[in-house]
């Protein structure tokens, strides 16, 4: 029974004194914890080459000690949501005209931090090879957000297929057209639902981006024709907020972002598909 009593007491004591250490472990492990976290950056990001540069870019910056976790999400508005809230540091999947829309619909302070790389983007046909030969009255899948859509706008207008108000160069709508010689007819689609159109009846041409119409095996050298002037401003950007934009995290998301290593890996295994912008 002593024996007994003496093991609980000793049991008892053993229990204060793992308490008593617990209590600076805890400390010491919070610290640690704080300190792993503070090296962690979260950047959401939608769907390839985007979430490849960012897998890219995290084993550059392992070197440097800092952790890049990708989150990838199914839409394009849920990365600018987790930027918004505090829930990633940083997305990649954007230009800086959709971002700009973004903050002015949700009152969001989102920031554009570097451009990366300019995807070459088109429009394509299924039936015709050439130009001249759209029939009048064919109707033109085109983007339903303004940003995208006074781009796609200003590509045909390079092709004289329509005329423009003058000088709203890339951020007019469809009530900027002022000429329209063939009498097209404008189906405005969701940009992640554009490829879907390519095989719809009567549409003649279909503008794209290299991520979304490679589901159906194009590829921009198959477009009808591509947009001849770069625009950087629809460069694909790192974006963070307002509030941790000077941030070491986002210093570092940078320099990792624009390393040689991945402009290496974007002109070798991309070069058909976009330009690098830094």
């Amino acid at each position: 029974m002593k024996k007994w009593v003496v093991a609980v007491a000793v049991a008892g004591l053993g229990l204060s004194l793992a308490a008593c250490g617990t209590s600076k472990d805890k400390a010491t492990s919070s610290k640690s914890s704080g300190d792993k976290s503070s090296k962690v950056i979260t950047v959401a990001s939608q769907t390839t080459p985007m979430t490849d540069v960012v897998k890219l870019a995290a084993k550059v910056a392992k070197a440097d000690g800092w952790d890049i976790k990708l989150v990838q999400v199914t839409d394009n508005v849920a990365y600018n949501d987790m930027v918004s809230s505090g829930e990633a540091d940083a997305s990649f999947a954007e230009h800086k005209p959709y971002m700009m829309k973004y903050n002015k619909e949700k009152q969001a302070k989102l920031v554009a931090i570097q451009p990366i790389y300019n995807a070459k983007v088109g429009f394509y046909s299924k039936d015709y090879k050439a130009i001249d030969k759209i029939p009048d009255g064919s109707k033109v899948a085109i983007p339903n957000d303004p940003s995208n859509q006074g781009r796609a706008l200003a590509i045909l207008a390079e092709q004289n297929l329509i005329t423009l108000t003058a000088g709203v160069g890339a951020n007019g709508t469809i009530k900027d057209v002022t000429a329209n010689p063939k009498h097209l007819e404008w189906l405005q689609v969701d940009l992640l639902n554009l490829s879907e159109a390519y095989s719809e009846p009567g549409v003649a041409l279909v503008y794209n981006y290299p991520t979304y119409i490679a589901k159906l095996g194009l590829k921009p050298s198959d477009a009808l024709f591509l947009e001849k002037k770069i625009d950087d401003r629809f460069a694909i950007q790192v974006v963070a907020r307002e509030d941790n934009e000077q941030s070491d995290k986002i210093k570092a998301l940078k320099k990792a972002m624009t390393s040689q290593t991945v402009r290496d890996f974007l002109e070798k295994e991309h070069s058909a598909t976009l330009i690098p912008a830094f």
